[in-house]
């Protein structure tokens, strides 16, 4: 016997309308390519959005139809979010970070007809433009008072675009497993892999951002997503913003510490979210003026792990509440959130730092498990560690036109490619991903462990461990160091530091300075490119 509930599709279409209609009044507050401030509300994005879904119509735009974007986090970009998904079309998200060669590998892979661009971009993709034979034309996203001289053939200006239709359009109901977006993701070996949402998925997943023991998103907050729009679609935030009726604050093209600072105070952000790099720049902004937060209380930080120092900076000296989160572009990206129970109340707060250090708690929705290399499941007692599995039903089931073939299980499981342990309350901390860890002498070292640590020590700007081979051990950690602006931390005070937290058979072997590290288009310490690099080094340790 079924229940007798109605079976209203989950569209994303529905989000944009809800917050018109619940909480109209609510602001989008953008920073413009072009400069200035723009400021609009919930009911004004609707009506934009609807203007341009019946404008793409007019341009034979269809369902399933891949539409992609160039562009930062602003007001227009949220619009392309919704109207295309909501007309089931697709939005295809394009990371600028990404190689010349992965961005025309991936615009030609999803086949896309139009491409949205930012005028931060224009040029980019007029290096690209003859290598990309499938793209029927390009929308510049601005203003004709705005709009730039170029070599693209079959462009369109985005507001006079928006002008050729009005707002009279009813969204089509379609199946919510139809999908809604494409991000590609450069985690993988080879080309990029597409990972492809739906409408389902995204609507799901914005329910678990919005609960207490996700992040919580409310009509209280304001929120900033320093995270790109190009990454992982913020972490689902502009679908969680709409659904929670959050004022939303988007950064565009200029995330420095100074620009970021501003618009969290002009604005009385309550809550932020990107990766660690961002909020070293921030840090590293507000300790040199000396200035202080009036209204944040709490930053999202996701990306790869956050180091003990930034969570006690954020917490001691400027009475933030650092919410370390993990997931993937294949998880949409949340899976696990560190939220404190009831029961942590009465912890230290030394102690609720430690705990703040793992990666959290699987949110509802996101099963999890560890298992060892014969596929056996580990227990959940905080020392185990084995390859983290996952599933759940906005967790990818495969990629993009079969690339990279089955990436499942008989039983739906995903292996992220994270090496983890879970303690009995179901905290999970990633110990490495399977292709870092450093395997030596039958010991497996963590280089997040190593490198959370160097970070710690003063004079440290940033720091990255890989492994080299070893006659003896097979393996041994080195240690490659960034130096904060104007210092000379030097080796032996690097080891020094180490010393008193980390086991003496864990220490590297060396430490390098180096001006800079390589990193990834989403901000992640690119270690193939360093093992690459440094693998014919010979440590002071091996012996002629």
């Amino acid at each position: 016997m079924l229940g007798l509930m109605q079976d209203r599709p989950l569209l994303i279409s529905s989000l944009v309308e809800f917050a018109a209609l619940n909480h109209g009044d609510g602001e989008i507050v953008s920073r413009t390519v072009e400069g200035p401030i723009h400021r609009y509300t919930y009911k004004d994005c609707a009506v934009r959005s609807r203007q341009l879904a019946k404008a793409l119509e007019k341009l034979g735009v269809e369902k399933s139809d891949r539409l992609g974007t160039l562009a930062w986090n602003g007001y227009r970009h949220m619009e392309v979010y919704y109207s295309v998904s909501g007309m089931g079309a697709i939005c295809h998200t394009i990371n600028p970070r990404l190689f010349p060669e992965q961005i025309i590998y991936i615009i030609n892979h999803a086949e896309d007809r139009y491409i949205f661009i930012d005028l931060t971009f224009l040029p980019l993709i007029e290096k690209l433009i003859d290598h990309l034979p499938q793209v029927e034309g390009f929308i510049i996203m601005t203003d004709e008072a705005n709009m730039p001289e170029t070599k693209l053939s079959n462009v369109y200006c985005y507001e006079n675009l928006m002008a050729t239709a009005d707002d009279d359009y009813q969204w089509p109901a379609f199946d919510e497993r139809t999908a809604s977006s494409l991000c590609y993701t450069s985690g993988t070996t080879g080309n990029p892999k597409g990972v492809l949402f739906s409408n389902r998925s995204t609507i799901l997943h914005s329910y678990v951002v919005c609960t207490m023991d996700g992040l919580g998103l409310s009509t209280m907050e304001t929120i900033l997503p320093v995270v790109p729009m190009f990454h992982v679609n913020a972490w689902g935030i502009p679908y969680a913003a709409a659904m929670s009726g959050a004022k939303i604050v988007l950064p565009g093209a200029r995330m420095d510490g100074e620009a970021l600072y501003e618009l969290m105070e002009n604005e009385g952000v309550t809550l932020s979210a990107g990766v660690p790099t961002i909020w070293m720049m921030l840090l590293g902004y507000m300790k040199e003026n000396n200035k202080k937060f009036s209204t944040m209380k709490r930053t999202v930080i996701g990306g790869s792990a956050v180091p003990k120092a930034m969570i006690e900076t954020f917490h001691r000296e400027y009475n933030v509440n650092v919410v370390h989160a993990w997931g993937m572009t294949e998880m949409s990206p949340i899976g696990t959130v560190c939220n404190l129970k009831k029961k942590h109340e009465s912890f230290s707060l030394d102690q609720k730092m430690e705990l703040s250090l793992k990666q959290g708690r699987s949110v509802f929705g996101v099963d999890m498990k560890i298992v060892d290399g014969a596929g056996k499941e580990l227990p959940w007692d905080g020392k185990a560690f084995g390859n983290l599995l996952v599933r759940g039903p906005w967790i990818a089931s495969g990629y993009f036109k079969a690339e990279g073939g089955s990436v499942v299980d008989d039983d739906d499981w995903f292996d992220t490619g994270d090496v983890a342990t879970i303690d009995p309350d179901g905290y999970m901390q990633i110990t490495d991903r399977s292709k870092d860890v450093i395997k030596s002498g039958g010991e497996w070292i963590s280089s997040i462990d190593v490198e959370n640590e160097a970070v710690g020590c003063a004079g440290v700007a940033e720091a990255a461990v890989i492994a080299v081979p070893h006659p003896k051990w097979d393996e041994r950690p080195l240690l490659l160091v960034v130096r904060e602006q104007d210092t000379d931390v030097t080796k032996d005070e690097i080891i020094d530091h180490l010393r008193g937290s980390i086991a003496k058979w864990q220490l590297p072997d060396d430490v390098l300075f180096v001006d800079e590290l390589p990193h990834t288009a989403t901000g992640k310490i690119l270690k193939i490119k360093l093992r690459a690099e440094y693998k014919d080094y010979i440590l002071p340790t091996v012996t002629s």
